[in-house]
């Protein structure tokens, strides 16, 4: 293989989404700055050698967004979208170098390799594939290349439905992230596909107290009420809300889960009974967790400015996800109700979830999982994390979660945004296979 940088590109690429995941990483697309560009210039590039017209968008010049168009039949659009930026990889010790796109050990390593750079090639493969195949699909294949999902789509996706949403006024779904991967949730062995996923909520809190001398203790300082507040929120949960894409997914796993564990996970959908059954499940059930509550977590904590004075005030940054229909509002007084300290409480930032669900392209998107795995059983999945599916819920899209992976032993959760992020080498071809699979069973 040559560099991302080569001058020309081949014209065998769609039978080769290994190999476009691998030119993919070794561009240093790290969220900040992105520095996207190079990146998507050399996709352009690729989208020329197949004669596949597209245009780019840019709030920031160094950091487009490519929009390629293969055309088809009456029906609505069908958009593949993804980004390309990736996370930081400060502090991190890899086996091999995460902008190297190496093949060891029957996987592709690299920042990206799962998130989602992986998604980007495939939904690109089957793009070049359907360019030179005679059979039209049923409506027009949009292939969206975006910037800027890790740090909130403000470059990427957020920009594209505020400034450009013509793009999108015929689109009805999307498939992007984050699904359509095997996964054992609760002793079913399942195939989540995403259907709706969590707001994202920061919030800023700020403690004032007694300050003074350090070398006098005091009681009431913002310090310690901050580290109460922590302790609370380490100690326990935000209540219960069982939404419908939650109780959705619940069912579904409980269906597919072993005999003497369904009557369990539907008492999940009781909520005098919820955190009960989460506890006896223990670690196998955090993924529901996380679906069935509000979240928040404490990443940033900043105050005092010289070793010997008390400091009057410290902020803390919560990184919190709101389940669909819920507001930060609704997080605040939860907060303040748990923990029963009297604080200053900003919305940093606000990016609501989708407000709903539009399940008419997941049967389609199931056959497609249980027909290429034997036994398989496909799961509407709400995810606890956010995605640029919120966006696209905006403009009236519905996207799907749907990269699709087989994973095996590799702890594939724990690697995303981690040391060593890699990919079976096999799968990737494979889930090229199941895209392809549902561009062609899509009717509009």
């Amino acid at each position: 293989m040559g560099t991302p940088h080569e001058a020309e590109v081949a014209t065998d690429l769609h039978e080769r989404p290994v190999d476009i995941l691998r030119e993919l990483i070794r561009f240093e697309t790290v969220n900040p700055p992105g520095n996207e560009r190079p990146c998507i210039e050399w996709i352009g590039a690729v989208l020329d050698t197949y004669d596949i017209e597209h245009e780019t968008y840019a709030k920031d010049t160094d950091r487009p967004n490519l929009l390629a168009r293969v055309p088809g039949g009456d029906a609505p659009p069908l958009l593949l979208y993804g980004h390309v930026d990736v996370v930081p990889v400060t502090g991190q010790d890899w086996t091999h170098g995460p902008f190297e796109g190496v093949v060891e050990d029957g996987f592709v390593w690299g920042r990206g390799a799962l998130d989602m750079k992986d998604g980007v090639a495939m939904f690109l493969a089957a793009t070049l594939r359907l360019a030179i195949s005679d059979e039209q699909p049923a409506g027009d294949i949009l292939f969206l290349a975006v910037s800027d999902e890790e740090a909130g789509g403000d470059d990427g996706l957020r920009f594209l439905v505020e400034e450009h949403p013509e793009l999108f006024e015929e689109v009805k779904y999307a498939l992007g992230e984050f699904g359509g991967f095997s996964a054992e949730i609760a002793g079913a062995e399942v195939y989540p596909i995403q259907v709706n996923e969590k707001g994202i909520c920061w919030l800023e809190v700020t403690f004032t107290g007694s300050s003074g001398h350090g070398s006098i203790p005091r009681t009431g300082t913002a310090l310690s009420k901050l580290a109460s507040f922590v302790d609370a929120l380490d100690g326990d949960r935000l209540p219960v809300h069982v939404t419908p894409p939650a109780e959705a997914m619940i069912e579904a796993l409980a269906e597919a889960a072993p005999a003497d564990r369904r009557e369990t996970l539907l008492t999940l959908l009781d909520p005098a009974k919820t955190d009960e059954v989460l506890d006896e499940l223990g670690q196998e059930a955090v993924m529901l967790d996380a679906i069935l509550h509000n979240t928040t977590v404490p990443t940033v904590v900043s105050g005092g400015d010289k070793e010997n004075v008390i400091p009057e005030s410290v902020t803390l940054v919560l990184d919190t996800r709101l389940l669909p229909g819920q507001t930060p509002e609704d997080a605040i007084e939860e907060l303040r109700a748990l923990t029963g300290i009297e604080a200053e409480i900003e919305v940093v930032r606000y990016d609501a979830g989708p407000s709903w669900t539009d399940l008419g392209f997941f049967d389609d998107l199931a056959a497609v999982i249980e027909d290429a795995v034997e036994e398989a059983t496909a799961i509407p999945f709400l995810l606890f994390a956010g995605t640029d599916g919120r966006h696209l819920s905006r403009v009236g899209v519905q996207s799907y979660g749907f990269t699709p992976i087989q994973v095996g032993d590799l702890p594939f959760l724990d690697l995303v945004h981690s040391a060593d992020e890699r990919i079976p080498v096999e799968t990737i071809e494979w889930g090229t296979e199941r895209v392809v699979d549902a561009i062609k069973r899509y009717d509009g």
